[in-house]
């Protein structure tokens, strides 16, 4: 039986354990807008592990009429689209996406998020998937029952600018920007309109592409040697990036690393980069 005890799952086992009764896998994909990363589906060609469901939380599983992006729900709407998929509150969850390590690990967090641990992301994604020969299928598995899943929201794991703001200012707190080294200076465009150049004061800069290897993380040791240039075992870090996508893959990271006080800012730059009165600097 499959027990979901790390936040990460290789494609071997998933595979040896994909026909378990109380198993969901989820592509959890959105289109990659980072230079250099891209979908396996293109071109013509889509597929998904076999008996996989959407997870959209682009569109679907999100806060509705916001203006920034796939912000997070309320506890009420994320059960009852999670429960639309047929999961449970005793379900073991497997997330991926399609271009590797991109988007799964925001599903992951979101997860986390609610409550619900039993949760792992897929080491390497679909194209790893495709790459050990492993069967794909061409549709989604149809939902022929709605599922018993139970949101419990555990507020600290997400957090809104007001806590940005005050964690800046408090050495208990490192905050990590995932953006590009240009984004993060300022020398480089926003790819959204109107939003400012630059950085918070006092962040610090963690280029997500660092803590991969191909389209999967880096060992735990390098991983752990990593983070230990930002941050130590006792401080919070709070994850940030340019719509709240990447900074997962931060916050994974850093769990696989061994840190546990861990949040992630979900407007990020797409909300503080706004014009207004947030403090922006560049370097």
């Amino acid at each position: 039986m499959l027990e979901l005890d790390s936040p990460l799952i290789s494609c071997e086992r998933l595979q040896s354990h994909l026909n378990q009764p109380d198993l969901h896998v989820l592509d959890a994909s959105v289109p990659p807008v980072v230079p250099g990363f891209e979908s396996v589906n293109k071109d013509g060609f889509f597929a998904v592990i076999p008996g996989a469901r959407r997870f959209d939380y682009d569109r679907e599983v999100c806060k509705p009429n916001s203006s920034l992006p796939h912000m997070m729900p309320s506890a009420n709407l994320f059960q009852e689209k999670v429960r639309q998929l047929g999961i449970n509150r005793n379900s073991q969850l497997v997330v991926y996406d399609d271009v590797g390590l991109y988007a799964s690990p925001r599903a992951w967090w979101m997860f986390r998020a609610m409550g619900h641990e039993r949760v792992a992301v897929l080491e390497g994604g679909l194209p790893a998937w495709i790459e050990a020969g492993y069967e794909t299928e061409a549709a989604y598995q149809p939902v022929l029952a709605e599922g018993d899943f139970l949101a419990s929201e555990q507020p600290s794991l997400f957090c809104d600018f007001t806590t940005v703001l005050a964690a800046l200012e408090d050495p208990g707190h490192v905050v990590l920007d995932a953006r590009s080294a240009a984004r993060f200076a300022g020398q480089a465009p926003e790819p959204r309109p109107q939003v400012r150049r630059g950085h918070m004061p006092n962040a610090q800069n963690l280029p997500f592409p660092q803590l991969l290897d191909g389209g999967k993380l880096r060992s735990a040791e390098d991983l752990r040697s990593e983070f230990a240039h930002f941050l130590s075992t006792e401080q919070t870090l709070i994850s940030s990036c340019g719509s709240g996508i990447t900074a997962c893959i931060l916050t994974l990271a850093a769990a696989v690393a061994g840190h546990d006080k861990l949040s992630v800012y979900d407007g990020s730059w797409a909300e503080w980069g706004l014009p207004g009165k947030l403090p922006v600097v560049t370097d």
